[in-house]
């Protein structure tokens, strides 16, 4: 009865003979293999004719929440095949042993799983949990042991580059588009190198990238018919850009929905810098003679002379939180009761309710208005969140202060329905060239400078554009492996070179 429950519990010593089981801190089971023909790992003829025994210590997966250990006796037999370039071998157990393996396969999958998931110092750290000791070393070596699964090339291919080092080393990762499996990962994101992985993988159809110019020009060499698909996060992203620098351009006219514009020797100096521009240019001087005589560099004088009206120069001022806004409504309350309450006081009060920050930040946060303003913390970042929010999204005052800003200047309402024109082009289904033309012609036919230059890029790119607003293939697979990299990277921070990297990358 205990030989069949041993059995049970423990499947993979069914097929030899099990003489004793010891428990003293490591579960410790001394077996032996029946006699009986074995086949030969060289030419796969079967022998019996024994050579020696000799006991093989094989760890496995741990018992009761002790570890496990098989003293195995095994024999080496000799090949009966002549003609055989083995003349011994070793029998192997079929779920218990591995050549050149002093682990069993059952907890070899373990230290695979655990290696693929954590890699070195935490995969060991794990395992000795698991009551299985391995160095970190020993587990990276498990790791690059494992093969990376064969994957036929796939139709529609997501291509993107990711960070090796910000700032100084890329790589690139390619993934089934469709299905998200990684397919492979490129040392760099050079046209050469994408180029050649191309052309070693005919078959490709479709190729979701960015706006990357060395990979839509890779992609173009290695196949001219393969369709490009340009990311459409990548294109609402650039129309967020755009719309912000616009926003802040037009903060002059906005800001009045918000708190005062700063005023001071910075707001003086502006509007006399535009004067000055304006009288040279109604002069008949042109925009380098300007730059020359004022002392201004180029670009500068170009922003004077696109404002017909100086008060769109004035940048609303960009309040950051401060650790008096959760006393806010209190000082509002108090400078109601009690105009001219000293701020000393005031310091005194929040101080209770449990201000910690210093007394000059509360004097400036007086003296900036930001007490009295209803919306104080109102800045060109917010005001292009809500232009670019769906309105379905919004709350009904976010909606009215959506629109009260749309309507402050004949550019800020331009915007808005610009960019709602372009966020129903995003839908493959209702998206096509012809509206896309048009939305073009439009943006381009407003006085909005910094949108002329983002239809500018989709001009140069327009094929893929095209194929983006009609098509339902898109990158967003490609950015989410882009992201669970960067936790890889984090795990092996500093010691991962590429090789084990690729190795995660494509085993998770």
């Amino acid at each position: 009865m205990s030989d069949e429950f041993l059995t049970l519990l423990l499947p993979q010593l069914a097929s030899v003979a099990v003489e004793s089981v010891t428990a003293d801190g490591v579960v410790s089971i001394v077996a032996r293999t029946h006699d009986g023909p074995a086949k030969c790992p060289g030419c796969g003829d079967l022998s019996d004719w024994e050579h020696s025994r000799y006991v093989r210590h094989v760890a496995d997966e741990a018992v009761g929440g002790r570890p496990l250990r098989i003293d195995l006796s095994v024999r080496r037999l000799y090949c009966e095949n002549p003609g055989c370039v083995k003349a011994t071998f070793v029998e192997q157990v079929e779920g218990l042993t591995v050549r050149y393996q002093r682990r069993t396969p059952a907890l070899q999958r373990v230290v695979d799983a655990v290696a693929v998931a954590l890699a070195g110092s935490a995969g060991a750290r794990l395992l000795g949990v698991l009551h299985s000791t391995l160095t970190w070393a020993s587990v990276l070596n498990c790791l690059m042991r494992i093969s990376v699964p064969d994957r036929p090339v796939p139709r529609v291919v997501g291509i993107d580059e990711f960070a090796l080092r910000r700032g100084h080393r890329y790589a690139s990762i390619l993934i089934d588009a469709e299905s998200g499996e990684r397919i492979e990962v490129l040392p760099d994101r050079q046209k050469e190198t994408v180029l050649a992985w191309l052309q070693e993988h005919p078959g490709i159809e479709i190729v979701c990238r960015d706006g990357s110019g060395s990979f839509a020009q890779a992609i173009t060499e290695a196949d001219p018919g393969i369709v490009q698909v340009a990311d459409r996060w990548h294109l609402w992203h650039g129309l967020a850009e755009a719309a912000h620098k616009e926003v802040g351009a037009h903060s002059g006219c906005w800001a009045k929905a918000g708190p005062p514009l700063r005023e001071g020797k910075r707001a003086a100096t502006t509007l006399e810098r535009w004067k000055q521009v304006h009288e040279l240019l109604d002069a008949g001087v042109g925009l380098l003679e300007c730059a020359r005589r004022l002392n201004l560099a180029l670009n500068t004088v170009k922003r004077y002379a696109r404002h017909a009206e100086p008060e769109r120069l004035v940048r609303a001022p960009q309040y950051r939180p401060t650790l008096v806004d959760p006393y806010r409504d209190h000082l509002r309350q108090r400078r109601a009761e009690e105009p001219g309450v000293p701020v000393a006081r005031l310091l005194r009060e929040i101080k209770e309710m449990g201000y910690t920050g210093a007394t000059n930040l509360l004097t400036r946060y007086i003296t900036q208005g930001r007490v009295e303003a209803d919306h104080a913390t109102l800045s060109a970042r917010r005001v292009t969140r809500l232009l670019l929010t769906d309105p379905a999204h919004l709350r009904e005052d976010q909606i009215v202060l959506r629109d009260q800003l749309a309507g402050t200047c004949p550019e800020m309402t331009t915007l808005t329905s610009l960019i709602g024109e372009f966020a129903g082009l995003l839908a493959p289904a209702e998206g096509n060239p012809g509206k896309l033309t048009k939305w073009i012609t439009q943006a381009r036919d407003a006085e909005l400078p910094f949108l002329h230059s983002y239809t500018n890029g989709v001009d140069r790119d327009r094929v893929a554009v095209d194929a983006a607003l009609t098509l339902p293939h898109h990158n967003g697979r490609t950015e989410g492996v882009n992201n669970k990299i960067k936790l890889l990277k984090r795990q092996t921070y500093g010691r991962a070179g590429f090789p084990l990297l690729r190795q995660r990358i494509l085993l998770n």
